[in-house]
């Protein structure tokens, strides 16, 4: 379109940016850190600048040649200038593409490196939170800081930091260049940049409402549909939902979508028909003062054409540039977003002198039989538990809904003692929101204590290396969780090189091996999102092989048998016969069969140790567990499967499936 800047969908995107964020306060040092970001790709960024620059440059070339085309070729009647100037033009459109070629290539090498590297170390940084952090953070907050914020950040550096460099040049060599060509038609260019400017400003404020207002119910929407279409929200829905009120509450929000959609297309053209009528305003301008000037033989028609060629390579820069506080502020707080992430440092690491919990499990590496020596013992030295507070462990900004906690953490273990001794089988009862939980989470140092010490054989598991503790403790939770990847995959997240046969005598052991060589995929059978294809004792049974697949010496057991039918119970409780034999292991129980058998059992109320016994002797007791055996055990069959009577024979021959 004539008069047209060339870069308007830049100057448009510039104006779409939300104007609030220049008022943020940077935290110190940003720019410094960034600094540190870009240091690997000094090289690339040199080169890059320095394309720019030629570019920018080239923007004054060719109106000059067009001005010499006019004046020396075709006024003077020298053909062969002609043809050597449009040679040259054809010439410098060439070197213009390669430096956009070679713009492009150093850009994708800064960018992408950029984001590669701060999306890699968000996520390990990230990895490393304590559950704490994943129980209040929203999950999509997290996905936007690794893709919209690492992007936002990326561009810092290139689009940012490559659009302000270009413009700048381009931006004086054109003013001094049409300067030099005709200071008055240049002040009169110059005298319209206001009625360029304000309108676009008028406009820009509005399509940046519109802007939020669009992320906003755009967020709104892909809440929704994130909720609704993962299985367990979808079963929820099709048990409990109302199809056609679903229907409804989703069509009305994306018909807000639409609606902000249209007012957004009718700003962005009113925005760009301003553009288009100011730019043929001053062109307009220019080519009645400049032609006046040209029949008063001020100077050429060339410089004429120039001139105006000029122009509309002038207005794009200068209103980009007006607003480039905006861009560079953008930049700078979807950099200070990712440093807010990175600098939360996790309530659960390593100290500095920690030391590898000394491996009491050793598996054979040419077959599935494994052997066990002898297990550490769990000791619990006088523990105080308070869950850690908001800040402590996460970040507002990443909370649906941040509330400032005032009340102080409240105390829910109380002197918990108690030794597990090596191979022995504890189990924990109580009622619910007792602490039993809780107590388990130490040992797997989810949490720290507040006050006293878990250890494991002997070592404070806060002396120890995360990676050697987690090595040795496994854990079966009620909800066994499974990726949505195949079986193979999924076991050996426990242990990535074990092969196909361990895998495959980890599962006979835990007495789902015959269902998985039944199944027409075998190991390659993919079990959907969270395991939703496979029946909950198939989970449970495929979540114990993975524990026996890790081969740990300490089993955390919260008893996943409560909630099956009695075919799937049985199996289960099998296949925990063979995870617990030879471990010492910690066991929130629900069945009376655990109970019956531990080897002390502890009775947690309101975080203390109320009693602590065999069956038989806190029963004679007549205490807080006679009344939870009334009330929760005693319907339960004495016949029922026992995982408790842990075989005689070695874990090989179970594992060898001898065992049963």
């Amino acid at each position: 379109m004539p008069g047209m800047p060339g870069n308007g969908w830049q100057v448009m995107a510039s104006f779409r940016k939300d104007g609030s964020v220049t008022r943020q306060k940077l935290k110190p040092g940003t720019v410094k850190r960034i600094a540190g970001y870009a240091r690997p790709y000094v090289r690339e960024l040199v080169l890059f600048l320095t394309l720019n620059s030629l570019a920018a440059l080239i923007v004054v070339a060719n109106p000059l040649l067009l001005k010499a085309i006019i004046d020396q070729g075709i006024v003077s009647g020298r053909q062969d200038l002609v043809i050597w100037l449009a040679v040259a033009v054809a010439g410098l459109a060439l070197v213009e593409a390669v430096l956009g070629l070679g713009q492009r290539w150093y850009s994708s090498q800064i960018g992408e490196g950029l984001i590669y590297d701060l999306r890699s170390q968000v996520f390990g940084h990230v990895q490393r939170q304590p559950v704490a952090f994943f129980m209040r953070a929203q999950t999509g907050s997290l996905v936007s800081r690794l893709n919209n914020d690492v992007i936002g950040a990326q561009r810092a550096i290139t689009t940012t930091l490559s659009s302000v460099v270009s413009n700048v040049i381009s931006l004086v060599v054109v003013v001094i260049t049409m300067m030099i060509l005709s200071w008055q038609v240049t002040l009169v260019a110059l005298f319209l940049l206001p009625i360029f400017i304000l309108p676009a400003k008028w406009v820009g404020k509005r399509l940046q409402r519109v802007s939020r207002e669009q992320m906003v119910l755009d967020a709104e929407m892909g809440s929704l549909m994130t909720e609704r279409f993962n299985v367990a929200g979808a079963m929820l829905a099709k048990l409990y939902g109302r199809p056609a009120e679903e229907e409804e509450n989703f069509s009305r929000r994306a018909a807000r979508v639409r609606d902000i959609g249209i007012v957004a297309a009718m700003y962005g053209r009113v925005f760009f028909t301003a553009l288009t009528l100011v730019a043929a305003l001053a062109t307009a301008m220019v080519y009645g003062v400049g032609g006046y000037l040209a029949v008063d033989g001020a100077f050429q028609l060339g410089t004429l054409v120039a001139l105006a060629t000029l122009l509309t390579r002038m207005y794009g820069p200068l209103t980009a540039l007006s607003n480039v506080h905006v861009d560079v502020m953008t930049a700078l707080v979807s950099f200070d977003r990712v440093f807010e992430v990175l600098d939360l440092k996790p309530l659960i690491r390593d100290r500095d002198d920690a030391r590898p919990l000394h491996a009491t499990t050793t598996a054979s590496s040419t077959g599935p039989s494994t052997s066990l020596s002898k297990a550490p013992s769990i000791q619990f030295d006088h523990v105080r538990f308070a869950y850690p507070s908001a800040e402590e462990v996460s970040l507002a900004s990443l909370e649906s809904i941040a509330r400032v906690d005032t009340a102080p953490s409240r105390e829910v273990l109380h002197d918990v003692d108690f030794t597990a001794a090596p191979g022995q089988l504890v189990a924990l009862v109580g009622p619910s929101g007792a602490g039993k939980s809780t107590i388990t989470h130490l040992v797997s140092r989810l949490y720290d204590v507040s006050e006293g010490a878990v250890r494991i054989g002997g070592a404070d598991v806060r002396d120890t290396t995360l990676e050697s503790l987690r090595a040795e403790v496994g854990v079966v939770s009620q909800d066994a969780h499974l990726f949505h990847d195949t079986i193979r995959e999924n076991m050996r997240y426990a242990r990535p090189e074990a092969s196909d046969a361990e895998i495959l005598a980890a599962l006979e052991a835990a007495h789902i091996g015959e269902l998985i060589a039944d199944m027409p995929e075998g190991l390659d059978t993919v079990v959907g999102d969270r395991g939703y294809r496979l029946s909950g004792g198939e989970k449970q049974r495929l979540a114990i092989g993975r524990l026996l697949l890790k081969a740990p010496s300490v089993v955390v057991l919260d008893e996943a048998t409560a909630h099956l039918d009695s075919e799937s119970e049985a199996a289960v409780q099998r296949a925990l016969r063979t995870a617990l034999a030879g471990r010492t292991s910690l066991v929130i129980a629900h069945r009376l069969s655990t109970i019956r058998e531990a080897d002390q059992i502890l009775v947690i109320d309101d975080g203390r140790v109320a009693e602590r016994g065999r069956h038989e002797d806190l029963l004679l007791q007549g205490g807080l567990y006679a009344e939870l055996y009334r009330t929760q055990f005693s319907h339960q069959r004495d016949d029922e499967p026992n995982f408790g009577e842990r075989p005689s024979e070695p874990l090989g021959a179970e594992w060898a499936g001898t065992g049963e």
